[in-house]
């Protein structure tokens, strides 16, 4: 096969040069310059003449529409965050760190989904013997499992070809590589053509693909962040390596909830989904102690129920703001409000917040939960046992609604809670048996009533 001419494009301007340069001559950005397949005289219009056949305008309302298919994957935490199984040609990227068990819950799945189809599992990190030596500890079986150790892109498209696989895992996909380009291995020009092959072979064929991807020291993949845009589904593994439990979050799916999380525990047998995972989000104190205030968050459908701690101590002239799971920024505004509003001052005292079991919080119905466990240790007295939070707080002080309050609420009292401060907008017209619900529409309310309990 004859090679392509590749060219080298720049991402700021778009502007093309026949060599690769620091500088970009068309606008002068530095280091933007990417290689990328030229190509030839006449090939844009007859792919457009091509896509206008096949494409042929309609009205969105005569558009015949049905839910996708999906097939469980036979791990239930995993069916959750991808919307309730695969779909036949959808693209899942899934990110993490290195060791946090991707391979190991990608092999489990490709086991249970031989049953009922077949699949292969191409490594470009480890050879068949290592994925070998894997499914034996997990105890796996491995018998209708085909696998390839390739890293080549031509090779992995003509063995896709040969075995028509119903669900495929690319292992990774920064170790691939094409002929057509002459750049290493997991650069931004090799990620993104093998990346694209491999979605154009997924929507031609109806094969399942799922493509790991390494991330980078700061969290995000690597690569281009249109190897997210290519994909249908974007998941993500949180949590401690030193931990036994893991996270898998959806941040993109086409096909289903947005940010739902699933809750694994990684054991000698791999990954196994955890039933009742605010069970691992809560401490252990046989006694209420200082500082902690348990929050039912939302994780997509799911509430959940997390325990922040926070701790306050004496700090000097230049005191610290450090949060673990939250926004630090967000928690230098809400001393800010805590101090305005409710008269409690933390600008002499270092402020440490914690949000337990390696969970991340993003949402603000947060905030007060958090303000509520800084006064806890500011007094050194612990919250009444059975206690709940959660609620927005503004820089003026008022406490906002959280959505989907009545759900947070049940769940507490499921879980055998008591007493709750919430937002007035989220009070339920009808009482919940065996919890105690006190609404309040500012923050030095929540204060005053923190004081009394």
């Amino acid at each position: 096969m004859a090679k392509d001419k590749t060219i080298y494009t720049c991402n700021a301007c778009g502007g093309t040069s026949p060599k690769w340069l620091g500088k970009c001559p068309h606008c002068g950005e530095w280091n933007t310059l990417e290689e990328t397949i030229a190509e030839p005289a006449g090939s844009g219009k007859n792919r457009f003449q091509a896509l206008a056949k096949s494409s042929p305008v309609s009205t969105l309302a005569d558009i015949e529409a049905a839910d996708v298919e999906r097939t469980p994957t036979g791990l239930d935490e995993l069916d959750r965050v991808l919307g309730g199984g695969i779909v036949e040609g959808g693209v899942v990227l899934i990110g993490g760190d290195p060791g946090i068990g991707k391979s190991t819950l990608l092999l489990q799945a490709v086991d249970a989904l031989s049953r009922q189809m077949k699949v292969l599992y191409v490594t470009g990190e480890e050879s068949g013997a290592q994925v070998a030596l894997r499914s034996r500890r997990l105890s796996l079986d491995g018998k209708q499992v085909r696998v390839q150790a390739e890293i080549q892109l031509e090779r992995i498209l003509a063995t896709l070809e040969t075995e028509q696989p119903a669900f495929c895992v690319i292992d990774s996909i920064q170790t691939l590589y094409s002929d057509q380009l002459s750049s290493a291995p997991g650069s931004v020009a090799q990620v993104r053509e093998c990346a694209a092959h491999l979605t154009r072979t997924a929507k031609a064929s109806g094969c399942t693909m799922v493509l790991v991807g390494h991330v980078t020291k700061e969290g995000a993949l690597a690569g281009p962040r249109v190897l997210e845009h290519i994909v249908d589904t974007v998941l993500y593994f949180e949590g401690d390596t030193h931990s036994s439990f893991r996270l898998v979050r959806a941040i993109k799916n086409r096909f289903g909830a947005v940010n739902e999380i699933g809750v694994f525990a990684m054991t000698d047998k791999g990954l196994k989904g955890v039933t009742n995972p605010s069970a691992i989000f809560l401490s252990t104190h046989s006694e209420p102690v200082p500082g902690s205030c348990v929050l039912v968050t939302l994780e997509g459908t799911r509430p959940l129920l997390v325990e922040i701690q926070a701790l306050v101590d004496s700090g000097g002239p230049s005191p610290r703001r450090l949060s673990v799971g939250l926004e630090r920024d967000r928690l230098a505004m809400l001393l800010a409000v805590l101090h305005r509003h409710a008269g409690v001052a933390c600008s002499d005292q270092d402020v440490f917040v914690n949000a337990v079991g390696g969970v991340r919080i993003s949402e603000p119905a947060a905030d007060l939960a958090v303000l509520l466990a800084i006064q806890s240790s500011l007094r050194g007295k612990a919250l009444p046992r059975g206690f709940i939070a959660f609620g927005e707080v503004g820089l003026a002080g008022e406490v906002r609604p959280a959505p989907r309050g009545q759900e947070r609420l049940k769940e507490a009292g499921k879980l055998g809670f008591s007493v709750a401060i919430v937002p007035k907008a989220n009070a339920p017209k009808k009482p919940i048996e065996g919890l105690i619900i006190h609404a309040v529409e500012r923050v030095e309310q929540a204060i005053e009533l923190l004081r009394g309990l």
